[in-house]
């Protein structure tokens, strides 16, 4: 059966896999253990850095959802406005429009789905229609009734640091030292969560590189993964196709265009499951996916099946 036999999806406008049963968790507490999470990046957006209008139409992100989830991808996150520096604003409204419908057909399929959104309502909507992970990169400016929900669904939320907003984070990037000051902001902002209520087992911090970071300030971030695995919560992190990966693979001066940047994505999510990331946020789920799993063999010999050699 095609993904059009769906009701409600219509035809679809490229080739979609056929559904078939998967074996995916229905529920959070289903994720597998033992590595490192791989997160599947869903823009049904029209100006996302990387894939900008490739799945606003709801046929096209669901086709791309499935992809992701028969690729392997433990979670599939799905957002309906670009948060790139620079980035226009979307309505609540208009979000809700682009991904609700995605959501459900996801959920629908089996995939275990978050909801990549800075809106109290957007993210209610979602958790209303499926959605079980609340993905919030608002950072330090949140909405002042986005702890209330997560403390009434008790669902995982991410939280993330950012300074500023996509008009101004650019600007924000000064920092005396970015690990202390991130860890810093990051527990602050974890403690307005705790005292309103959020367990402290739904929590999940995200340093938010790319977000009022240089290129340095990433690296160092990356490299601190440990550090903020200490505050004693799951660490998420997303170093896909970003500006700083461009940076270093750059030539004659040019960044490296976004589609390129795969392979230095992978490498970097290895580094981080290595350093005991609980999930990796990415646009391209193969390739993550065996980085992952070699840094877990790397890091825990004892999960390496046994096999005869070459």
């Amino acid at each position: 059966m095609s993904l059009g036999a769906i009701p409600g999806t219509g035809p679809a406008t490229s080739p979609l896999p056929v559904i078939r049963p998967v074996k995916a968790p229905k529920r959070f507490a289903d994720l597998p253990t033992g590595r490192t999470l791989v997160m599947g990046i869903l823009n049904v957006t029209e100006d996302s850095f990387s894939d900008g209008g490739r799945y606003v139409r709801a046929d096209d992100a669901i086709g791309h959802g499935l992809r992701m989830l028969y690729a392997g991808a433990d979670i599939i996150d799905v957002g309906g406005e670009s948060t790139h520096p620079g980035a226009d604003f979307v309505s609540p409204e208009d979000e809700r429009n682009r991904v609700l419908p995605v959501i459900k057909a996801l959920v629908k399929a089996g995939a275990i789905v978050s909801i990549d959104t800075m809106h109290t309502s957007t993210a209610r909507a979602a958790l209303d229609a499926g959605a079980h992970i609340v993905n919030d990169v608002s950072g330090l400016t949140h909405e002042p009734d986005m702890p209330a929900l997560i403390a009434e669904r008790k669902v995982p939320y991410v939280l993330m640091h950012r300074r500023g907003d996509a008009q101004t984070m650019v600007t924000e990037a000064n920092y005396t030292d970015v690990v202390a000051e991130v860890l810093a902001e990051l527990t602050e902002l974890r403690d307005r969560f705790l005292a309103a209520g959020v367990p402290a087992s739904s929590i999940v911090l995200d340093p938010g590189l790319g977000f009022a970071k240089a290129p340095e300030h990433n690296w160092a971030l990356l490299r601190a993964t440990h550090k903020l695995s200490a505050l004693g919560h799951p660490v998420l992190i997303g170093t896909s196709r970003k500006r700083f990966l461009g940076s270093l693979l750059a030539e004659a001066g040019k960044p490296a265009p976004p589609a390129e940047r795969d392979v230095a994505t992978a490498a970097t999510s290895a580094l981080a499951a290595a350093a005991g990331a609980w999930c990796v946020r990415v646009h391209d789920v193969e390739s993550t996916l065996d980085a992952v799993k070699v840094a877990t063999a790397w890091a825990n010999p004892a999960l390496v099946p046994a096999g005869t050699g070459a």
